[in-house]
């Protein structure tokens, strides 16, 4: 399996060095593995996590809280699957996709919370546009 130095995953995600290590230090992502000399060795999927971290973080707006928070439910996801699929009683299958809904509903709120202020924004934007529109409109009728 490769391994990539913390200067490559820094080339490769457009990251520092210091905040790899701080996203490692907060549980963004998980600690990886180290050589015999103490330098820390990244996986692909260790760049790949960064990657989504990074989008969730530029693209959806989420603060370093938030990202904890929907990575911890991703993992809780996780567990309760491997839960579910070793579950022999239907009962103990039945809790645990109930428990799997309830995380996803957290989830989807959390994205719906993020999508309406997103929306929100945008159309403050767009009322600032227009309002500047009409002025240069205004200007060139004077001009």
């Amino acid at each position: 399996m490769q391994r990539f130095k913390i200067d490559d995953v820094a080339k490769e995600t457009g990251l520092t060095k210091r905040t790899i290590r701080y996203y490692e230090e907060i549980g963004l992502i998980k600690p990886p593995e180290r050589s015999e000399k103490g330098t820390r060795l990244y996986t692909k999927e260790d760049v790949e996590q960064l990657k989504k971290v990074i989008a969730a973080r530029e693209v959806l707006g989420f603060s370093l809280q938030e990202l904890h928070h929907f990575l911890t439910l991703k993992k809780a996801i996780e567990s309760h699957h491997f839960e579910y699929r070793n579950a022999v009683d239907q009962d103990e299958k039945k809790q645990e996709l109930q428990n799997i809904a309830s995380i996803l509903r957290k989830q989807i709120d959390m994205l719906e919370q993020k999508m309406k202020k997103m929306l929100e924004l945008k159309n403050e934007l767009e009322q600032l546009e227009q309002r500047v529109q009409t002025i240069l409109q205004e200007e060139e009728r004077r001009g």
